[in-house]
């Protein structure tokens, strides 16, 4: 981990009501099960990722996603969780 000081004027927008996507993962059966949350704090979102994934026997992925930008399309930045294809072979 790195972590440096920062200038906070050195950003241009910010989203005080993100949206998050949760991807589960089940390896025994190599299906994804992918839910799109609003209206909570990422800790909540983690609470509840946690949680459904214990009682599920699944891993999970959750994303931060970034509204479109540029004419890209919307994009996702991961906060926790699986990296990488988790059904990708080694």
């Amino acid at each position: 981990m790195r972590i440096r000081g920062v200038d906070p004027r050195d950003t241009t927008w910010e989203l005080d009501h993100p949206r998050y996507r949760v991807y589960f993962w089940d390896r025994a059966v190599n299906v994804a099960d992918e839910y799109e949350v609003s209206d909570a704090d990422v800790d909540e979102v983690l609470a509840w990722a946690t949680r459904h994934a214990a009682e599920h026997g699944v891993t999970y992925t959750l994303w931060a996603l970034v509204p479109e930008q540029w004419g890209d399309g919307p994009g996702l930045i991961r906060l926790a969780g699986v990296a990488g294809d988790p059904f990708a072979t080694a």
